[in-house]
């Protein structure tokens, strides 16, 4: 593994994480503000966070500007159109898809995410996929495990 482990954060977690002063996401995010964990977004959370933060929390899209700058997220490339495809398959729906398929190519360590539907309840997925996937309150433990000797 990598120095600091590459993480792909959902829009869930990310929108939970500045809407709350704790908690497993507020957790997760603080891990990135302090360097310790990369980040890594598709291009589609950041679009889908823009969308809930001017619907739900419009006074905070600074905060989330300057959240993202100070963390230096990457923004995951396009991935294979054969990778989207499998990916959709697995999720069950093409827009999670795009997301697991941008955190593969990526090649993430985690992915960290609050959505059962398309991830957390689906068995077949997380036994696919060369990478965990879970909550905030999965990817802590497992995060200490590989920092704490």
């Amino acid at each position: 593994m990598r120095s600091r482990p590459v993480v792909f954060l959902d829009t869930s977690v990310v929108f939970a994480g500045i809407c709350s002063a704790a908690g497993g996401a507020r957790a997760s995010l603080e891990l990135a503000e302090a360097g310790a964990i990369d980040v890594i977004l598709g291009a589609e959370v950041l679009a889908e966070l823009e969308a809930v933060m001017r619907r739900k929390i419009p006074d905070n899209l600074g905060l989330l500007a300057a959240l993202l700058d100070h963390v230096g997220v990457r923004v995951a490339a396009k991935p294979s159109a054969d990778l989207a495809g499998q990916a959709a398959a697995l999720a069950g729906h093409r827009g999670d898809g795009e997301l697991l398929a941008a955190a593969w190519a990526a090649g993430v360590d985690f992915f960290v995410t609050l959505d059962r539907a398309h991830f957390l309840d689906r068995p077949a997925l997380r036994a696919t996929i060369p990478f965990p996937l879970g909550t905030p309150g999965d990817f802590l433990p497992w995060y200490r495990a590989r920092v704490q000797p």
